[in-house]
């Protein structure tokens, strides 16, 4: 019997949460983000370029406009990395790009010094070509990255608005990150985890949206490393119940996006996309094959998910997998 109750009470805070973390979300909000971040006069947002720098500050007016707490009186984590020459027109020299980092203090007293990360990053492939990752090198066109991973940032701005909202409910602090440089290597990711604002003790979860507006029609959502934190996989597949998704959860299976730089640093991660597609890292990432109505399911279960965990009553501690 004392097995059971706290499965219990967690399956009733599981729907007492799923219907309060959904208000403010819709296909509209998700939609808007989506369209400025992916939209030609970006330019595929590579690093260093103009089109990078106007989407990173077009995601801290937004962390602004929703009280975002700063770290050092800025949104911005500064990092610079080689390009390599003739590569979208930049210099074969060191180049600047920003992560941009907010958070939200929760409001447990004890609780509010341990911290959940969610996070997506905006950087994309520019004008692509040789060099780049393109799946077409020799085509020299602006890859806009609609779900190359302007969808994550959308996803994450239209869950940070409906955490803002929120206030109060949730215990842990939430800190919300746009990674730039993850098409070059997980640099944002990597650099930040060197970087962290707090101790890296006190960061307990680290959940990551790297392309997840293409939601199929079986309505899968994929995740990986849903069993480096004590629950994981059951509470992934349970918050699949009634969210017209078809979570598809892995305990391990950890993947190649910025939550690894995490999962090295023997940090928790969830790792969540809706599959590949034949326009990947290609210019036909475009936004009218985004999914928005698709999109708005995956944000409501993922902010659910991590309202779940930033209220955890477990002890949350990272669980290797092979």
């Amino acid at each position: 019997m004392r097995i059971q109750q706290p499965v219990l009470f967690v399956i009733v805070l599981l729907f007492a949460f799923a219907a309060s973390a959904q208000q403010g979300i819709t296909s509209k909000e998700f939609f808007k983000h989506e369209t400025f971040l992916a939209a030609d006069g970006l330019e595929g947002r590579f690093p260093g370029t103009a089109g990078n720098k106007e989407a990173a500050a077009y995601i801290s007016k937004q962390f602004k406009h929703l009280h975002l707490k700063k770290w050092k009186g800025t949104y911005y984590q500064p990092f610079k990395f080689l390009v390599k020459p003739s590569v979208n027109s930049a210099p074969p020299d060191s180049v600047e790009t920003n992560n941009i980092v907010g958070y939200f203090e929760g409001s447990d007293p004890v609780l509010k010094n341990e911290y959940i990360i969610i996070g997506a990053h905006y950087d994309h492939l520019g004008w692509g070509g040789k060099g780049t990752g393109s799946k077409k090198p020799d085509t020299v066109a602006i890859h806009n990255g609609a779900d190359d991973n302007a969808s994550g940032v959308s996803a994450l701005l239209t869950i940070a608005k409906e955490i803002a909202r929120q206030k109060h409910g949730f215990k842990r602090s939430i800190i919300f990150i746009a990674f730039s440089g993850e098409e070059e290597g997980l640099l944002g990711s990597k650099y930040f985890v060197s970087h962290l604002p707090v101790a890296d003790t006190a960061v307990k979860v680290m959940i990551n949206m790297d392309m997840v507006g293409r939601l199929n029609s079986e309505k899968q959502l994929y995740m990986g490393g849903a069993g480096t934190f004590p629950g994981g996989v059951e509470l992934m597949k349970k918050l699949g119940e009634g969210s017209g998704l078809n979570p598809i959860v892995h305990a391990g299976s950890v993947g190649g996006s910025d939550h690894v730089s995490f999962y090295k640093k023997n940090i928790s991660v969830i790792g969540l996309h809706t599959g590949g597609h034949p326009q990947y890292h290609t210019p036909e990432d475009d936004i009218n094959l985004i999914n928005k109505e698709g999109a708005e399911l995956v944000c409501k279960y993922i902010c659910t998910a991590l309202l779940q965990i930033a209220n955890y009553d477990e002890r949350l501690y990272f669980i290797k997998q092979d």
